[in-house]
């Protein structure tokens, strides 16, 4: 399992997922920069992921579908802040109606990911995704929808995708 340690800060208001990798920065990189291998594992595995966009650049757009078991639906936009390909990205992310457009009733969460390689060895990579929330009450709503059970079970499939 890839996932080695999730930190929930109440006073800092984030959430970070830590997950350790055997293959390099660049490699993980291609795994959110790619949107046919970032619908592979973006969402649990009992909701995968759809893309219908993604721009990595700033002020870019990436929108996605999730599908349930039972065929519900549940739309995603990310608002590309920023993207230092193959180390770091940083994007608001929010729930989305049909058409892609936020839904403004739901709650923004501000993602930063981080890339690097673990003790100067090129060929292992230390990924941190971090969610800042606006208030505790919103991270207690998310976590409670099972954000971090979700991220957890999507980055725990990255493993099975480095070995093709």
């Amino acid at each position: 399992m890839p996932v080695i340690a999730t930190e929930k800060d109440a006073e800092a208001l984030t959430l970070a997922i830590v997950a350790e990798f055997s293959a390099d920065v660049a490699r993980v990189w291609q795994l959110w920069a790619d949107p046919r291998r970032l619908e592979r594992w973006w969402g649990p595995p009992t909701w995968p992921a759809t893309f219908h966009a993604l721009d990595l650049r700033p002020g870019g757009r990436a929108t996605y579908v999730m599908t349930g078991p039972d065929g519900t639906q549940a739309g995603g936009v990310w608002e590309i802040v920023t993207a230092e390909a193959p180390t770091s990205l940083s994007f608001e992310d929010r729930f989305a109606d049909e058409r892609g457009e936020p839904n403004p009733d739901m709650p923004t969460t501000h993602v930063t990911v981080t890339l690097e390689a673990i003790g100067g060895d090129v060929d292992r990579t230390r990924m941190v995704v971090t969610s800042r929330f606006e208030s505790v009450e919103q991270m207690e709503q998310l976590i409670a929808m099972g954000m971090e059970e979700g991220l957890r079970e999507a980055i725990g499939q990255i493993d099975g995708l480095l070995v093709h």
